[in-house]
C-alpha cells in the first residue's frame, strides 16, 4: 500500500471512532408467561390470588380485582411500614413502645395492654404478627408516626407507590364496625404480602407456632393455623370479621418455589384454610422455580478505548415454568455488535434472554465489570502512527 493511502485510512479510522456512539442498553421485551390449565379448580371464597413471589406474576386468579373489607389481613401493611420503620434505622427492635389509652382500648384480638405500658418494638412485632394483636398494631403505628392517622395516610401513600389499585385503609387493624371504606383485593393483599417478605424478620416471627412475651408471662398463639398443618408455610396473616367474613394471606416454600396465596370473603375458618391449602397444592403440583446463577463472561471487544476488551457479567435469574420443564429452558447471550468506549462499571452491554418453546420467559442485563475510558485524539495518533511504522 503506498504511504498516501495508508495515510487517509488512519484518518477515516480515527474519525470514526472519535464520533463512535456511546453504550446502548438492550430494550426489555414483554415476557411471556408459561399458563397451567387450572382445570375444574373452582374456589369457594369471594376472591383469590396465587402469586409466585420471586416474580410477582400471578398464577392463578378469581375476582382478584374485587374491593373487599380485608379484616386482620390489613395488617400486613401496618407490619410492611413498621419494617421500614425498623431497616431504615428510624426505629430499632430493643426500643421500648409504652400503650396510649386509645391502643389499650382496642377490642377483638389483643395483648390487653394497660395505658402507660411499656414494650419492646419487637415483641409488640411478634404480638401483631403471631397472635393479630390490635393493641399492638396501634401502639405501634403511634410510635412510628406519631399519631393513628399519620400512620393511616402512609398506608395509602404506599398502596399507591405498590400499585395497588382497589385499596382504601381507614384503619391499622382492619376493625370494620365503625368503617366506612376500608377495602382491598386479593391481588392488592398478595402485592403488599410480596414486599413485607422483602424484610426477613417478618418471615422469621410468623413462622413461630407459638411464642411468649412479658418474660414468658403471656403466650402468644399463631392464628395462622397453617403455619402447623401445611408442609412449608412460612406466613403471613389472617384475619375475620362479620363483614369480612375469613380471609388469610398465606406463604410456603417449596424446593425454591416460593407462593403466596390469598383467600378472601370464605364462610368459616375451616372453609378459607381448605381453600388455601387446595390453591397451594395446585401452584405446587404444577409450577418449579427454575433458575440460573450469574457469571463472569468471556471479555467483550469495545472499539475506541484505551484497551480493546472489557470484562463482562451477568446477574443470576430466577422465574417460574411448568414442572418438570426446567432442563427445557435455553438460554442465549446477545451481545451489543458495536460497544464503543467510554465504557463505565455497571453499564449494560448486553442481556441473556431465556426461551422455552421459544418463547421469552425473562431476561437479564449484560454488565461491564471495569472501566474502559475513550482514548483521546493523541492516543489515537500515536497508535496510528505506530501501526504505520509497523507497515
Amino acid at each position: 500500500m503506498r504511504k498516501q493511502n495508508r495515510i487517509l485510512v488512519v484518518l477515516l479510522l480515527s474519525t470514526i471512532i472519535i464520533f463512535s456512539l456511546s453504550v446502548p442498553c438492550f430494550a426489555q421485551e414483554k415476557t411471556y408467561l408459561p399458563s397451567v390449565t387450572p382445570g375444574s379448580l373452582e374456589l369457594n371464597c369471594k376472591s383469590a390470588v396465587l402469586m409466585d413471589a420471586a416474580t410477582g406474576k400471578i398464577l392463578y386468579e378469581q375476582s382478584s380485582d374485587l374491593a373487599l373489607p380485608p379484616a386482620s389481613v390489613t395488617k400486613v401493611m401496618t407490619l410492611l411500614l413498621v419494617m421500614e420503620a425498623v431497616d431504615s434505622g428510624k426505629i430499632t427492635l430493643n426500643q421500648m413502645v409504652s400503650a396510649s389509652e386509645y391502643a389499650a382500648s382496642m377490642g377483638g384480638s389483643q395483648i390487653y395492654l394497660k395505658v402507660g405500658e411499656s414494650m419492646s418494638v419487637e415483641d409488640m412485632l411478634k404480638s401483631v404478627i403471631i397472635s393479630s394483636a390490635n393493641d399492638a398494631a396501634v401502639a405501634l403505628a403511634e410510635y412510628v408516626f406519631g399519631d393513628v392517622d399519620s400512620f393511616v395516610r402512609q398506608m395509602n401513600t404506599k398502596a399507591t407507590e405498590l400499585g395497588m389499585t382497589s385499596t382504601h385503609f381507614e384503619n391499622v387493624t382492619g376493625l370494620d364496625d365503625t368503617a366506612q371504606n376500608h377495602l382491598t383485593s386479593a391481588k392488592d393483599i398478595a402485592i403488599m404480602s410480596r414486599e413485607l417478605i422483602k424484610h426477613p424478620t417478618i418471615l422469621k416471627y410468623s413462622s413461630i407456632w407459638m411464642d411468649t412475651i412479658r418474660n414468658g408471662a403471656f403466650g402468644l398463639t399463631n392464628t395462622n393455623r397453617l403455619i402447623r398443618f401445611y408442609p412449608g408455610a412460612t406466613g403471613l396473616k389472617t384475619g375475620s370479621t362479620s363483614k369480612a367474613g375469613f380471609c388469610v394471606s398465606v406463604t410456603a416454600q417449596r424446593d425454591g418455589l416460593s407462593l403466596i396465596c390469598v383467600i378472601m370473603g370464605a364462610e368459616s375458618r375451616d372453609i378459607r384454610n381448605a381453600q388455601a391449602t387446595k390453591l397451594l397444592d395446585w401452584g405446587f403440583a404444577n409450577y418449579a422455580a427454575f433458575q440460573n446463577e450469574g457469571e463472569t463472561l468471556a471479555p467483550v471487544r469495545v472499539t475506541g478505548g484505551t484497551a480493546s476488551l472489557c470484562s463482562a457479567k451477568h446477574e443470576s435469574f430466577c422465574t417460574i415454568v411448568p414442572k418438570g420443564r426446567n432442563g427445557d429452558v435455553q438460554k442465549k447471550i446477545c451481545i451489543n455488535n458495536n460497544i464503543s468506549a467510554p465504557v463505565h462499571m455497571g453499564d449494560c452491554i448486553g442481556t441473556v434472554e431465556y426461551y422455552l418453546d421459544g418463547n421469552l420467559i425473562g431476561s437479564v442485563d449484560i454488565t461491564a465489570t471495569q472501566d474502559v475510558p475513550k482514548i483521546n485524539f493523541w492516543g489515537i495518533w500515536i497508535r496510528l502512527i505506530q501501526k504505520i511504522l509497523i507497515c
